[in-house]
């Protein structure tokens, strides 16, 4: 990748997409069904942006608290034309993770919609975030406060918006947005992220995956999930291709027969929204896909399975972190490995770190373009911890094969400490999902004053019980220190907004 394909802002990105693909491309489109092309979609920024500028300061982060609609899209580039910085929040974090992530940030001000905050039933959240002098700007206020003046002021500036925008002096090292970790494992921790961070992203998905002017992405995973912007929404808008945003990737029957309506040839989700889809999806429905792309957990093989047999279509598994902006590898038609995450994107260094006690697999570091500027903490708001030296701790155990292709073997963190040997929690569900294939599971290990930690399955399969988990593992041969000691039954294993399971949740119920 040339250097100079990636070294500008998201905005000035903006601008030579239109460029380069006519500004009457009908580029990102949502669920009312009024597509905007290039033109319109920075004549919006440009006026929307201008209203932000009233009460937040070139430079300040703001909040923004949208589901995917075409006006998350608006609001994005209408903040970065203006040189402020867009923190995308997770609106089904909670109030404590949301106080705690504006306090990181130094965020002080939120755009918001009040539709969207009726349907999702935030009120208390809102309410909350009120309390704590957080000012919130609503859509739907600053829409009534556009005057004929500030329409006429967005034309002139998008006439000439490369000599506007200069005036903000924004360099591809500033920062692009603020996005937060999942607080699956701990509190969320904000992630900077430069403009040369996503741009060079965008430029190692386009590069690595085999995407075509033609392509028509559908996008369910919201934008404050990293996987959700930059593959999802930013890739498409300003590589040149259709780009439809869906509000929740949980409306498992809505969304299979939208995608066939809306011609979508590009799909991501998580496993467990692939497998929803899979489930409630009719003859047809996926008819016009041809790359699913799952990342965020490991895909299981029933998930895999449905969508062979059902749709002829395999998932394309990937890899990524909020930190790596997010994509560090990923399969393609034409380069995979099933059970793999695909190899590494390009300009991706790597390096592997051996993990006591563990025999098979090494802790995985990263280095690249592509990785963030830092991390911001509550406890030192404001103040950005950058990786040392530019490496970045992924946190996850893998193995790399000679051709490149990425195994991930666990969380280093989720590992038990049993009688002095480590075990792999991910193992461990691993060995669950053998037996009851066609459930969820997670493992989670509590405190044992004999043995240190011992492992608890908390599960959704109504019929499990610990006595065939012995008898299955004596069967093949797992290790006696593989077998969960309690089994816990829940309807439904708790979930992040992000797809990804709720670990913390998860011990709270192994503990009680």
């Amino acid at each position: 990748m040339k250097k100079d394909t990636y070294r500008t802002t998201l905005f000035e990105a903006l601008l030579t997409a239109k460029d380069s693909y006519g500004k009457r491309m009908p580029v990102i489109e949502d669920v009312e069904h009024k597509p905007l092309d290039y033109s319109r979609l920075i004549l919006a920024a440009l006026i929307l942006g201008n209203k932000f500028t009233a009460s937040t300061k070139s430079g300040e982060p703001v909040g923004v608290l949208l589901p995917n609609i075409n006006a998350v899209a608006v609001t994005i580039f209408g903040l970065s034309a203006y040189g402020r910085i867009p923190a995308l929040l997770n609106f089904s974090a909670g109030l404590w993770n949301i106080k705690s992530a504006c306090q990181a940030a130094q965020i002080n001000t939120i755009v918001s919609s009040r539709r969207f905050v009726k349907k999702a039933e935030l009120d208390d959240l809102i309410e909350g975030l009120n309390k704590h002098k957080i000012q919130i700007l609503w859509l739907e206020d600053l829409r009534k406060q556009i005057s004929f003046l500030d329409k006429l002021t967005g034309l002139y500036r998008s006439k000439r918006a490369r000599h506007f925008y200069q005036k903000f002096r924004l360099t591809p090292d500033d920062t692009g947005a603020i996005l937060f970790t999942s607080g699956s494992e701990g509190t969320p921790k904000g992630v900077v992220l430069s403009h040369a961070n996503l741009m060079s992203n965008v430029h190692q998905i386009y590069s690595a995956t085999e995407f075509t002017p033609d392509d028509r992405f559908f996008n369910p995973l919201p934008v404050f999930h990293c996987f959700g912007l930059t593959a999802g929404m930013l890739t498409p808008i300003l590589m040149g291709m259709h780009c439809f945003l869906y509000p929740s990737p949980l409306h498992y029957k809505i969304i299979p027969n939208l995608i066939k309506k809306v011609r979508s040839t590009v799909l991501f989700g998580t496993d467990t929204f692939l497998g929803g889809y899979a489930r409630t999806a009719k003859s047809g429905d996926f008819e016009t896909l041809r790359l699913v792309i799952g990342g965020a957990e490991r895909m299981k093989e029933r998930t895999r399975k449905a969508w062979q047999e059902g749709f002829d279509l395999d998932i394309l598994e990937g890899y990524g972190a909020t930190e790596a902006s997010p994509v560090i590898a990923v399969n393609t038609p034409k380069n995979h490995k099933n059970g793999t995450v695909g190899p590494f994107v390009k300009d991706i260094e790597y390096r592997l770190e051996p993990v006591p006690g563990l025999d098979v697999g090494s802790c995985l570091h990263v280095k690249g373009p592509n990785i963030m500027a830092g991390y911001l903490r509550a406890e030192k708001p404001g103040v950005l911890e950058p990786p040392e030296d530019g490496w970045h701790d992924l946190g996850d155990i893998v193995t790399v094969d000679d051709d490149g292709f990425i195994t991930i073997l666990g969380r280093a963190k989720r590992f038990a400490n049993i009688s002095g040997e480590l075990v792999s929690l991910a193992a461990v569900e691993a060995f669950a999902a053998t037996i009851w294939p066609d459930h969820a599971h997670a493992v989670t290990s509590v405190e044992d004053t004999r043995k240190g930690e011992q492992l608890v399955l908390v599960t959704d399969c109504a019929d499990a019980d610990r006595t065939q988990l012995v008898k299955n593992a004596k069967e093949h041969g797992i290790a006696e220190l593989m077998i969960p000691k309690k089994v816990v039954l829940t309807e439904v294993l708790p979930m992040l907004g992000t797809g990804k399971i709720d670990y913390e949740a998860i011990t709270e119920l192994a503990q009680s």
